[in-house]
């Protein structure tokens, strides 16, 4: 079987990145698919994950970013010059490959895909939701129009595959897809060896400094957390745009900002309590690796991963949206009764096997073979 991916770039240290990278490599190894992928964008950027050197690689060199060197009609005709480029190199490319299924995802141009996929099947992910992508409001026309077009396009699609049941009805009743599926996320889960003993007066955060990964809301709720308890620490492992918008506040509370790591599950197991504090997850592949090194969560009961990670009361407490006073209570909750840390992070590091590649890929397999029959 041959399974052609197409994704815009893999140079970021990106969850999405990974887990394609993760799914690249099992097919070929595990199932002997013969597997390629194709960019858009890469440029000279290596990838930053270890790619199975069975999986064909090749950058169509559009670098569709490049038109924001300009402005006005000259950007306007740069983006349909790099446009018609794309059209005819992915052309050409699927010419050549001849591959039995072809899987984007919501980022790339689907229109440009069914024009070109032949007698291929299309699989569309959803990697960022229906709410995060179709529904995002805009007053330019053309912007708005080519949206309709999109997304008229994913209906047509052989699949679409959704990583929760909340973003999968929203397709099936908002966008009327038929054909809609749930797989989640494959997730890098703790091959370290080593768990947390939760004795660590440390909580971990691990996200973007960016609007939607709500930094606001962590710090309200850790003033509150830090009265009650000042010999604890908040770790927040990431960068992003708006990190220096905090450095005051971060500065008056105790708060270690670090580095993003490939090393993630070493810190991990530093720490006794996990916390998402998102306005919206498409999945959310912190939970589940934090959930596999033994910490119990708190998050956010935000659209859609969480809940569908996370079993309340069990691995994890699901606080409502922007309460921060009930999201401070149940990380004060934690802290003060250590045995149900525990307790809660047995079942966390059990519950975390769900998203192993033996779990998720099989489930990838199923479905190319029944789309093709």
């Amino acid at each position: 079987m041959k399974i052609l991916y197409v994704y815009q770039t893999l140079a970021r240290y990106g969850g999405v990145e990974r887990v394609l990278v993760d799914k690249m490599n099992y097919l070929t190894s595990h199932y002997g698919y013969e597997v390629y992928i194709l960019t858009r964008d890469q440029g000279s950027h290596q990838i930053p994950f270890p790619l199975d050197e069975r999986v064909h690689y090749d950058d169509l060199g559009i670098r569709l970013h490049t038109q924001y060197a300009y402005k006005g009609l000259r950007r306007l005709l740069t983006k349909i010059k790099l446009q018609c480029l794309y059209e005819y190199r992915v052309s050409k490319e699927i010419k050549e490959i001849k591959p039995d299924i072809i899987i984007g995802t919501d980022v790339m141009p689907a229109r440009s895909l069914l024009r070109h996929k032949g007698k291929a099947k299309l699989i569309i992910e959803s990697h960022s939701m229906y709410r995060m992508t179709y529904a995002e409001p805009t007053k330019n026309p053309i912007k708005l129009f080519l949206n309709i077009m999109a997304f008229r396009a994913y209906r047509k699609a052989d699949m679409l595959v959704s990583l929760t049941e909340g973003d999968a009805n929203d397709w099936k009743n908002n966008n009327h897809n038929k054909r809609v599926c749930v797989i989640p996320n494959v997730v890098n889960l703790n091959t370290t060896g080593r768990f947390s003993d939760l004795s660590q007066k440390n909580v971990i955060f691990v996200g973007r400094f960016a609007k939607l990964k709500g930094i606001p809301y962590l710090m309200e709720i850790w003033k509150r957390v830090q009265v009650r308890h000042p010999d604890w620490t908040l770790n927040i492992y990431g960068d992003g745009e708006d990190k220096e918008k905090y450095a005051d506040i971060i500065s008056s509370l105790n708060i270690i900002v670090h580095q993003p790591t490939k090393n993630i599950h070493e810190e991990y197991c530093k720490n006794s309590i996990f916390l998402l504090t998102s306005i919206s997850e498409s999945f959310s592949l912190v939970i589940p690796e934090a959930m596999s090194c033994g910490l119990p969560v708190v998050s956010f009961d935000c659209p859609y991963g969480p809940r569908d990670i996370i079993t309340e009361g069990k691995d994890g407490f699901l606080v409502p949206q922007y309460d921060v006073d009930a999201f401070a209570d149940r990380v004060c909750y934690l802290i003060e009764n250590k045995n149900i840390r525990l307790q809660m992070g047995m079942a966390a590091l059990t519950s975390s096997q769900r998203y192993a590649a033996e779990i998720v890929m099989p489930q990838w397999k199923k479905l190319f073979e029944s789309i093709l029959e």
